[in-house]
């Protein structure tokens, strides 16, 4: 990744130093909106909503976060006793992870990693990261992928947000055309900016509980617990198939 596409590593590193910054994302139809700002990606564990609060305690063993950002996961579970080793696609949300006290870390995307990292039991996409699985074909790939790197008994902690509990006209008919174009309505192609800085366009995936009970029905996993958020947002445990 070139600096000037790490809007959110520059992001992440402004607020760590001076606690300042928006993100903003912008939609492939132009549909433009800012996040709740930075300060969410540092908080403590007793800050956090209850649904992570509980998703996290399900974490065991040897422990990759995926795009761990700030680190916020990394840490809590470092304080517990956890190995951990965090990856992400930003080189300076990385460096601000290691001024905070994460001990492992890789720089790498998600399509990017194998066994050859090891075998985990826990692997962790908390914080909407179920996001980055993109599409369903390339779920499809990386949770037979995942099989291959964790535990006979090994688990996926994922967070999302259920696009269609919407009644904005913007998002409804972005959803329609996703459908026209063979797409799941929550795919989302967006990129982040901040300040002069803007990320290349990538696939990002919301989905609710069906689509994600249907994107994990073929595979080598299966979803023991939904923890719900709200009126959109949940959580849910995924264990391997015995």
């Amino acid at each position: 990744m070139k600096n000037e596409q790490d809007a959110y590593g520059h992001l992440m590193y402004d607020y760590f130093n001076n606690k300042t910054g928006r993100e903003v994302i912008e939609r492939d139809d132009g549909f433009i909106t800012d996040s709740s700002g930075p300060s969410t990606y540092f908080q403590k564990f007793d800050e956090w909503t209850q649904h992570l609060q509980e998703a996290i305690k399900f974490a065991k063993g040897k422990v990759i976060d995926i795009g761990c950002g700030a680190g916020r996961h990394s840490l809590y579970l470092q304080s517990k006793g956890f190995d951990v080793l965090g990856i992400d696609s930003s080189p300076l949300a990385l460096d601000v992870c290691k001024k905070r006290g994460v001990k492992k870390t890789k720089l790498m995307s998600i399509t990017k990693i194998n066994s050859n990292l090891g075998k985990f039991d826990t692997i962790l996409m908390l914080g909407n990261n179920f996001g980055l699985f993109a599409s369903y074909k390339r779920a499809q790939w990386l949770l037979k992928r995942f099989a291959t790197m964790t535990s006979e008994n090994g688990i996926i902690i994922v967070e999302s947000l259920d696009p269609y509990k919407t009644e904005e006209a913007e998002h409804l008919s972005y959803h329609k055309t996703n459908r026209q174009r063979k797409r799941l309505g929550g795919q989302l192609r967006i990129r982040v900016r901040y300040k002069k800085y803007k990320s290349s366009w990538f696939d990002y995936l919301l989905v609710s509980k069906e689509e994600m009970s249907y994107l994990v029905k073929t595979t080598k996993w299966e979803i023991k617990k939904f923890i719900d958020f709200e009126e959109r947002g949940y959580s849910a445990i995924i264990h391997k198939k015995s």
